[in-house]
């Protein structure tokens, strides 16, 4: 017996599958992230198959069964497919990149209505151009890391638990987290990071206004973040939209 499950999702990516049908992985407000196949999905009559890009925003109805891995999506109504975003290449990079973390490093059937919630924010927030997409993409990198149960802690030093300072140069390991100047100095093998760069990520965190950002602390950043997310999840590859997109 399938269980009927009417609701939203945002697709993740999309398959051919036999000669006309597709499978999709989605994220679900409900069930986290499922996969589904859309029989008949590719026909020229078809419907379903016409809402079901990547990124799209959509209203569906599921028959779920936990005995198979593919669900059947029997219905989709578009909520959104965020134009703006997709004739925009820098902003269709750092969506894609958005929801390659979660398609990546997310557990099937495991739902999670904060993650969803935000996932649908920062989309919008791409979408209406309420600051750059990349600084949006590493606002919602921050938030992702702590929903997994990674959280980057920067207010304190991670050896002496010394208050770090948004203004001072700072070190930095993928273990211990950020280490205040001093513990730079008297530590070996800490990596440099910048007044400026700290700065960014300080705002970022802490959800304050950012007024200009040099593209270069965006990147490094970005590099850090993987670098972190690879350290905690060996399995993490990185994010190739970032590459592709390029």
């Amino acid at each position: 017996m399938s269980d009927i499950i009417k609701t939203e999702a945002v697709v993740l990516s999309k398959i051919n599958y036999g000669d006309t049908s597709s499978i999709i992985s989605l994220y679900s407000k409900s069930d986290g992230k499922i996969s589904a196949i859309v029989k008949g999905g590719r026909g020229p009559k078809s419907k379903i198959g016409k809402m079901i890009d990547p990124l799209n925003y959509l209203q569906i109805i599921i028959y779920k069964k936990n005995t198979r891995e593919v669900q059947i999506l029997s219905n989709a109504d578009l909520i959104s497919h965020f134009p703006k975003i997709k004739e925009d290449l820098e902003s269709t990079k750092y969506a894609f990149a958005i929801i390659e973390l979660i398609k990546n490093l997310t557990v099937e059937n495991e739902s999670n209505h904060k993650l969803f919630k935000g996932l649908i924010k920062i989309l919008n927030l791409i979408e209406e151009k309420k600051e750059q997409p990349a600084v949006l993409f590493d606002r919602f990198f921050l938030f992702f890391l702590s929903e997994l149960g990674y959280d980057l802690a920067i207010d304190k030093c991670g050896i002496c638990g010394k208050q770090n300072s948004s203004n001072s140069q700072l070190g930095f390991d993928l273990e211990l987290g950020f280490v205040c100047q001093d513990c730079l100095i008297s530590h070996i093998g800490l990596e440099n990071i910048s007044a400026e760069l700290f700065n960014y990520l300080f705002c970022l965190k802490f959800n304050k206004k950012i007024e200009k950002v040099e593209v270069e602390n965006i990147e490094k950043l970005n590099q850090l973040l993987e670098r972190y997310l690879k350290f905690h999840i060996p399995d993490f590859k990185g994010i190739q939209s970032l590459q592709i997109f390029k």
